[in-house]
């Protein structure tokens, strides 16, 4: 039932509506307050005001506001429900749950309450009861079938049931095939079953629906290392360096700036090698053995790939418009959501695999991505990765490198605790710098060499070395990882 309103309320609540609509959240907020002002029990109103400050992007105050509303009208389920999100986007997915509980308890049809409770709960990993409330909402009449089966999903993955998540994944794409994220989570589900060509259509139509969603004219501000480099490779691609009618389609997408090419993905080569994309030349059973004697174990391999499978990798990085993951530190980053895993990529995997299954043994490909580096800033800082092999190969050539002794890898010989969270060993370099400290950790400089391989292993801490290239864009650095096993299954085996 709707609360009875103060007439010297209304007007301003109508202007704080009509404001919100437009985006204008700080003043709605004004007008929401100015309304609370003559009518200071409403809830309602407080509701309103919450959800304006939740979008204006103060999350906490939102929560207060919210249980404002509460105390006033307890069975008030839409405040219910934005605490909920307000709690939740302050990543306290407990409470969040407790107050979804709630908002369902009050509200039993509320479709957009049982999945938000079912999200919640996947972040506290409880896969069987966010099942449960994403069927649940599927009961009910659903207005967002597509996110429900994309969500159910999630929680079958969790469980380890597979196929099921497959399946669900794929149900999504059926309802709506512009569904972008149910794409990239079969690509990745796919991915790590191992069903690579699979995986690789999955996340090339992923990447495909990213570009179609920029808007006309591009993106307007980018930072400074991206837009150099978006200058730089239409340099490169308007040059001859791919076949006429691709440059012609880049030219007519991109126009004079460069800076609109987030909307047009080019991928360029990376198929199959025709012959071994692993130089036969190196000795598997000696690599292995450096390996099993190795403490910590860090096996660098000269030459790993093919004259031909290098030449063909590089022309694939440097033609390919995949370089979207923008980081602080000036490198960009390509992924297998942007269209990263090539055929060539998997070929030169399963090559690895099985040339020295004394190193991989049972590890399958996990993840794998390759950064580009910009060579006026500085590369990754110190970090462990979650796997259990990292095979890490540069693909520059030689003159490229001002620094012959350095540009390439810096890796102690201390693994990351296993009780640390992934945010922690990954993202927390002072923690980590202090723990090194702690811990008299003694570090190993592998030099930069075009096509030189350093498989180690993925737990020990590792950096980007300081790097010094040549300017333009075929001088920019580039790495190649790939991802293999589970850091903690590999440590708890024998």
């Amino acid at each position: 039932m709707t609360e009875a309103r103060n007439p010297g309320a209304d007007a301003e609540r109508r202007l704080g509506v009509a404001a919100a609509q437009r985006a204008q959240f700080d003043a709605a907020i004004g007008h929401f307050r100015a309304a609370l002002g003559s009518d200071p029990d409403n809830a309602e109103l407080l509701n309103e005001l919450g959800t304006a400050t939740l979008a204006a992007g103060r999350p906490a105050d939102a929560a207060d506001t919210f249980r404002r509303a509460i105390a006033r009208r307890a069975d008030f389920a839409p405040a219910h429900f934005n605490l909920g999100a307000a709690l939740e986007s302050q990543g306290m997915a407990a409470e969040a749950v407790q107050s979804f509980r709630l908002c369902v308890r009050l509200a039993p049809g509320a479709e957009a309450a049982h999945v938000r409770l079912g999200m919640s709960l996947l972040q506290l990993g409880q896969p069987a009861e966010a099942e449960a409330c994403f069927q649940r909402a599927l009961q009910l009449t659903p207005q967002y079938p597509t996110l429900i089966h994309d969500s159910l999903g999630l929680a079958y993955e969790r469980q380890g049931r597979i196929e099921d998540a497959i399946a669900a994944y794929r149900r999504a794409m059926q309802l709506d095939p512009g569904f972008a994220e149910a794409h990239n989570n079969l690509g990745a589900i796919l991915l790590s079953a191992g069903r690579f060509d699979e995986a690789r259509v999955a996340f090339r139509r992923f990447a495909e629906l990213r570009c179609a969603a920029v808007p006309p004219g591009g993106v307007a501000r980018m930072p400074p290392q991206k837009e150099r480099h978006d200058r730089e490779q239409l340099d490169y691609l308007l040059s001859g360096a791919i076949e006429p009618a691709a440059t012609e389609r880049i030219r007519a997408a991109t126009g004079a700036k460069f800076n609109r090419l987030p909307g047009v993905l080019h991928i360029e080569g990376g198929a199959r090698s025709a012959g071994l994309a692993i130089d036969p030349a190196n000795d598997s059973a000696a690599i292995e053995a450096r390996w099993r004697g190795a403490e910590p174990k860090i096996v660098v391999v000269d030459n790993l790939l093919t004259p031909d499978a290098l030449d063909a990798l590089r022309r694939f990085c440097w033609g390919s418009t995949i370089w979207g993951k923008i980081y602080d530190g000036g490198y960009l980053g390509t992924f297998p959501d942007y269209g990263f895993l090539s055929p060539l990529l998997m070929q030169i995997s399963d090559e690895l695999v099985r040339k020295f299954p004394g190193i991989f043994a049972d590890h399958a490909l996990k993840q794998c991505w390759a950064f580009k580096y910009d060579s006026a800033l500085h590369g990754i800082g110190i970090h462990a990765d979650f796997a259990a092999v990292n095979v890490n190969f540069w693909i520059t050539p030689d003159d490229a490198n001002l620094d012959p002794e350095h540009g390439g890898l810096v890796i102690y010989d201390m693994p990351a605790p296993l009780d640390w969270d992934f945010r922690k060993y990954n993202k927390d370099e002072q923690g980590i710098a202090d723990f090194l400290a702690r811990s008299g950790a003694k570090s190993v400089t592998v030099p930069y060499r075009a096509n030189r391989t350093v498989i180690f292993d993925s737990d020990l801490f590792h950096a980007t070395d300081r790097i010094a290239f040549r300017e333009g864009y075929r001088n920019r650095r580039i790495n190649v990882t790939l991802l293999y096993g589970d850091r903690q299954l590999a440590a708890a085996a024998p």
